[in-house]
């Protein structure tokens, strides 16, 4: 499997974690978005692990996204320090297999690497409950929004307006106006108040 951290000591810890289980192997390591995609070709990993955050190297989200859109067959364990029921949602949607904080210990790491191996989806107890909580499934307001949808409302999240929400897309100010009250509707949201602060809580970016 892949590893994806933009932090050595870290790459080398989760490194060492995955290769003492006799079945598990690490075939490289990417500090970068743009050193993942390219290793991805190379050495096509059985698993991906990825960190959200890559610093100035890139985003995770972006790699959940297109690594699911290119191999969508692929498993994506998402490790990140940022809090599972803020990202956890947005991050399903987009592809991940799971997601898992750092802070918990090497041997829910294993657990979870063998869960997404599998086929299926990983959640942490408390991200388990945390959606029971809700009434929703993981991934399922995500899935209610087309790609250009999210596209559109995690640049809201990002704080964009409307006007640099079209230039950035190519839309016209009309268009993103209407996929704004298209999600509004979706999402059940009366306000575009709602909007934003759904968007910041679900969409915006995380920070180190």
């Amino acid at each position: 499997m892949l590893v994806v951290d933009d932090h050595p000591v870290v790459r080398h810890g989760i490194t060492l974690i995955i290769n003492a289980e006799p079945d598990l192997t690490v075939c490289g390591e990417a500090e970068n978005e743009q050193a993942a995609r390219r290793m991805l070709r190379e050495l096509q990993p059985d698993a991906l692990v990825v960190d959200l955050s890559l610093g100035a190297g890139g985003d995770g989200f972006n790699i959940v996204r297109d690594v699911h859109a290119h191999f969508p067959q692929l498993p994506i364990l998402v490790l990140s320090m940022h809090d599972e029921t803020v990202y956890a949602d947005r991050l399903f949607a987009q592809g991940a297999s799971g997601y898992i904080m750092k802070q918990a210990a090497a041997e829910q790491l294993v657990t979870a690497l063998r869960v997404v191996l599998t086929g299926q989806r990983f959640m942490s107890e408390s991200l388990k409950a945390h959606f029971a909580e809700r009434g929703t499934e993981a991934g399922e307001q995500g899935d209610r929004l087309s790609a250009r949808e999210l596209q559109v409302i995690s640049l809201i999240g990002m704080g964009l307006g409307t006007r640099e929400i079209a230039d950035r897309l190519s839309l016209s100010v009309k268009t993103v106006e209407t996929h704004r009250l298209t999600i509004k509707r979706k999402l059940s949201l009366d306000t575009n108040a709602q909007l934003v602060q759904y968007a910041i809580k679900w969409h915006g970016p995380p920070t180190h």
